[in-house]
């Protein structure tokens, strides 16, 4: 047959696992034929979890249970079996006795396979060794697996592998099932803070005629109906910022961008952002939230603000630091930005070997030592302040330094995990900081952002005094999970074409 050719990727060998699938499709036809199809089954009883049953073994104890889930192991005792059963919860021990079950049930059972889906009814006991299992009167194939999973002591190991065939990396690693479901409880605690003051979650538009927002190169697709090309957005701020203006006041989104961007352990081209905007408060009120969401999140996802990561233990707790770009590159860099211009900057650059442009202005040369010298460094919570302009072009300007703007951006890990800014709402300033981008664009800067005139409209409407958030939700949930790359909080990230 034609399609027995399909065999997906597994660690076992091929033709180990083109074997065993022509096995199991045997034993599926000989079901069928009985008139025992079990793909035929449109519902089973699944009352209770494995987790449920283990954490109520007192009040469960003798009384009768049903759940459903994936037979993960066997152990063979001629006239008994004990089987793992999963579930997205954990694992339960399932013991099935032939003269519990009668004799056909049981010759029938012996032929089910590992990975099968069943569903058990029995009884909740605790063996002579202690561990708490279920004593099996009833057993039902589910679901037969026509593939064999990955080879027991193995698992699934290769990366590319788990990343391409997610289904299975969840079925084989309990610890993979788990960091995603901690990635939901995030999800949910990032909205339950936000809900609990007031904030109202919105949708923006994914399609758009114009992208801005964040340095970034967008992808390109195009509307028939309209005939109009169309970006993937890449941030969720201008919609959000419209919003503002039309007097919502405290808003968030939680939704994918998309850019067009090589793939690293902290980069997918698709990727979940948290955007969030209050009205009358500037970027210190941004701290301030944003120090509390990440405690909160801490809290909802481990049950403390102390986190581990690797090597070193993350303090969520404690009040993050705080330092100006400019204070930082002067402790890590060894240079004080405040003492040079452009020329003398440029020199130094060169100097130290630093990618510097001709395009480069003072504030992108300060830029680029940070960069080199200083995210490695900050591994505890710390916000970097005052941005140079140049490279903040929806930033409002700091009053007594017009040349650096009220922004900060969260550092962890040496990653950036947040970036904020007292929202720049002069309608004649943005337009100069677009015309800027726009040169920019021109002299070869292709994540330079773009004239939006819509959103300049909306800013001569009005926007009241803001402060505005972006949160890499991906990132956040790397740390809360102690994961070395991005692909690992994501459930199907983008791949080469294999």
């Amino acid at each position: 047959m034609a399609e027995e050719n399909h065999i997906p990727q597994t660690d076992e060998p091929r033709e180990s696992a083109n074997e065993q699938r022509a096995i199991r499709l045997d034993k599926l036809r000989t079901l069928q034929k009985a008139g025992s199809d079990p793909f035929t089954i449109t519902t089973a009883e699944h009352l209770l979890s494995t987790r449920e049953v283990l954490a109520r073994f007192d009040a469960l104890e003798n009384s009768d249970v049903s759940l459903c889930g994936r037979m993960m192991s066997r152990r063979d005792m001629g006239k008994a079996n004990f089987i793992d059963l999963c579930d997205r919860d954990g694992k339960i021990q399932i013991y099935v006795k032939k003269d519990e079950i009668g004799e056909a049930e049981f010759e029938a059972f012996k032929k089910w396979d590992i990975g099968d889906l069943i569903e058990v009814q029995g009884f909740v006991f605790r063996t002579r060794r202690g561990e708490v299992s279920i004593h099996a009167k009833a057993l039902r194939l589910l679901t037969k697996s026509l593939l064999p999973l990955p080879e027991k002591f193995h698992g699934l190991t290769d990366i590319d592998t788990r990343y391409r065939r997610r289904y299975v990396d969840l079925i084989v690693n309990p610890d993979v099932r788990q960091t995603f479901i901690r990635r939901t409880k995030i999800l949910r605690a990032i909205r339950e803070y936000l809900d609990g003051q007031d904030f109202l979650e919105v949708e923006t538009p994914i399609l758009t005629p114009n992208y801005g927002g964040a340095a970034a190169r967008p992808f390109l697709t195009h509307h028939n109906a309209l005939d109009m090309d169309l970006h993937l957005r890449i941030s969720l701020e201008l919609y959000l910022k419209r919003l503002i203006v039309g007097g919502l006041e405290r808003v968030y989104e939680i939704g994918r961008v998309f850019r067009n961007e090589g793939l690293s352990v902290r980069h997918n081209p698709e990727f979940t952002l948290l955007e969030i905007y209050q009205a009358y408060t500037d970027y210190n009120g941004m701290m301030a939230l944003c120090e509390g969401l990440f405690r909160h999140a801490a809290h909802a996802a481990l049950g403390t603000a102390q986190v581990p990561y690797g090597d070193i233990t993350l303090d969520f707790e404690r009040p993050f630091a705080r330092l100006t770009m400019r204070d930082a590159v002067r402790q890590y860099a060894g240079v004080d930005f405040d003492a040079l211009d452009e020329d003398s900057a440029r020199a130094l650059a060169k100097e130290r070997h630093l990618d510097v442009l001709p395009r480069h202005g003072l504030g992108d040369i300060l830029n680029l030592f940070f960069e080199e010298y200083c995210e490695e460094k900050l591994l505890q919570p710390t916000f970097i302040l005052d941005h140079p302009v140049e490279i903040s072009p929806l930033a409002k300007r700091k009053p007594d330094e017009p040349n650096y703007t009220e922004r900060f951006e969260l550092f962890v890990c040496g990653r950036e995990m947040a970036n904020a800014f007292s929202e720049l709402n002069d309608p004649i300033d943005q337009r100069g900081r677009f015309e800027a981008q726009e040169a920019a664009f021109a002299a070869g800067d292709e994540e330079a952002n773009h004239t939006d005139e819509d959103f300049l409209m909306a800013l001569e409407y009005g926007m009241p005094p803001t402060g505005g958030i972006g949160i890499g939700v991906d990132r956040l949930v790397m740390l809360l999970t102690d994961s070395a790359a991005i692909r690992d909080v994501l459930l199907f990230p983008t791949m080469k074409k294999a």
